[in-house]
């Protein structure tokens, strides 16, 4: 969790709304605030005002396990088992087919990776799935929670980690996803969050721009501070 402000409020003034079926992006300096917002849907803590609504009801009035159920979480973080690449996906849903496995691994740019191992689905990945890559062990989580199928995908920061080729790969995988499903989205690199239908700017735990890519520039405030940084260290390296 962010370090407090003065007052002890870790955010404070953030209020939004997300639509069925479409997508908001959370941008803003490093100890902002912008995770410590996700963290609140599943009820990983909850608020001490406020209150946080899904589907139009507050998050402590559902059953638990029902409400993180319909939430699937991508972090830059990612676990797997000591197992196959099939079970690691099962973990996700028990029941999933031969095709839902294809499919969910296909939506994540990683089947084609799978199909040229020896062992397809069937092959270890290792104990926190060290015999993986980070962009594969990524892709692998993209398609576990695909497979969930959740009423909201939560991506915290899932390229920061990369090089930026398996930066693009994931990339790919999360535009189509971020533009055809409930979504919410956190980079740390504003070029990844440009498919976003709005930007939310998190300074000091408050909201304090919101709007387009386009519109947030315009106001030649933080966001387009954040974005004239990025350009200039680009433009450097």
């Amino acid at each position: 969790m962010e370090r407090p402000g003065k007052d002890g409020l870790v955010l404070k003034n953030v209020s939004f709304r997300l639509e069925p079926g479409r997508s908001i992006a959370i941008a803003g300096p490093s100890g902002a605030g912008k995770t410590s917002i996700v963290n609140l849907i599943p009820r990983l803590y909850d608020v001490t005002s406020g209150q946080v609504s899904f589907d139009g009801v507050d998050v402590r009035d559902l059953d638990l396990n029902w409400l993180r159920s319909n939430i699937g979480l991508v972090t830059q973080d990612t676990y797997l088992f000591n197992g196959s690449i099939r079970e690691n996906l099962l973990y996700a849903r028990e029941d999933a087919t031969e095709e839902d496995l294809i499919e969910a691994c296909k939506k994540a740019n990683i089947y084609d990776f799978i199909q040229e191992l020896p062992a397809g689905f069937d092959t270890l990945v290792g104990n926190r799935g060290l015999e993986l890559s980070g962009g594969e062990r990524q892709r692998m989580s993209i398609a576990r929670v695909l497979l969930k199928d959740p009423a909201l995908l939560i991506f915290d920061e899932a390229t920061s980690s990369l090089d930026s080729i398996s930066e693009a790969s994931i990339q790919a995988a999360i535009d189509p996803l971020v533009k055809s499903r409930t979504s919410i989205l956190i980079a740390h690199r504003l070029s990844t969050i440009l498919s976003a239908d709005q930007i939310l700017v998190i300074r000091n735990g408050q909201l304090v721009e919101a709007g387009r890519h386009e519109e947030l520039l315009g106001l030649d405030g933080v966001y387009s501070d954040l974005y004239r940084t990025q350009f200039r260290d680009r433009g450097a390296a």
